[in-house]
């Protein structure tokens, strides 16, 4: 009769263990199947232009060839200077608007601050209506005069309300006892923000941070506005340009516009020069993002379970 009590224990923790065997092969599929467009483009840059064409795009090498990254690596110090106004941007960006938002978040978080839903609702209001784009060009070139300027890259970026709630809903979650204590301790409100909440608000500091680096780091649109000055192109504009000049001299060529002489000593590659592009843009973000993947998947669950 024990006997038959005790493999009935045994019964549940078997049914786990193959649960959890079970899960972990399903998530493990699917991250291979999230993995394979990754090992695709990766292939397809190392391809030649010609392989594509015929075969497609593939899991292997097709003839192989560094015509796409010599392409895109034809001028070493433009691209690394595009690489530097990125990452100083992203840099800068990233620790201003932190901190901004920061800040913000917890003056709109905090009970005693009487004013608090009247500056919500302006913060909110923005994300319903806006002036448009001639309004804010107009601003930005005439009124504030940052065409060419580093600063029409650092500005429109520099804050989000979407981070704004993300970040409020956070510090809303510390006790409302450690902001007392630390006043009666004789903290002041940077004191306390910033030796007493943000200590406590790492997930969310990482996932808003997240946020701004990736916003920063795949930025064109505004480069594209409001730099005309090829020194000062960003990471992402600079490529973009170069896609767009091989994709229009290909047009010449098939217009007949240029010596066929000269056609069949060039290599041109579109399709692989494309993948090496994504390699070289999205590497730096991909190395990055593991690093703070924990502070993430807790930060963006924000409120999930809450009432």
């Amino acid at each position: 009769m024990t006997g038959e009590i005790s493999l009935k224990k045994k019964k549940p923790g078997s049914d786990v263990i193959a649960l959890n065997i079970m899960a972990y092969l399903f998530c493990s599929l699917v991250a291979l199947l999230c993995l394979l467009p990754f090992v695709m483009i990766l292939t397809g840059s190392f391809s030649s232009e010609g392989a594509i064409i015929q075969n497609g795009f593939s899991l292997r090498i097709r003839e192989f060839s560094l015509d796409a990254y010599k392409t895109v690596f034809k001028q070493p110090g433009v691209v690394f200077k595009a690489y530097a106004v990125t990452i100083g941007l992203t840099l800068a960006g990233t620790t201003i608007g932190l901190l901004l938002q920061t800040m913000t978040a917890y003056v709109l978080a905090r009970k005693d601050f009487e004013w608090r839903n009247i500056f919500s609702f302006f913060f909110y209001f923005t994300t319903l209506f806006s002036g448009g784009l001639v309004p804010y060009y107009v601003l930005m070139t005439r009124t504030l005069k940052l065409a060419n300027n580093y600063l029409a890259l650092l500005l429109p970026l520099l804050f989000s309300v979407y981070n704004l709630l993300v970040m409020k809903s956070y510090i809303s979650s510390v006790p409302e006892s450690l902001v007392d204590a630390a006043k009666i301790d004789g903290c002041g409100e940077f004191g306390t923000l910033f030796k007493v909440v943000m200590p406590l608000i790492r997930p969310a500091l990482a996932t808003v941070g997240l946020f701004i680096a990736l916003a920063y780091w795949n930025d064109w649109y505004n480069a594209m506005l409001y730099i005309d000055d090829s020194s000062k192109y960003p990471l992402q504009y600079f490529l973009y340009e170069k896609v767009n000049g091989i994709e229009a001299y290909k047009k010449m060529i098939s217009n007949n516009a240029v010596n066929s002489a000269v056609i069949t000593s060039m290599s041109l590659p579109t399709q692989t020069l494309k993948m090496a592009l994504t390699i070289v843009v999205t590497g730096p973000i991909v190395l990055a993002f593991p690093i703070v993947q924990k502070y993430f998947v807790q930060g963006i669950t924000i409120g999930a379970v809450k009432g």
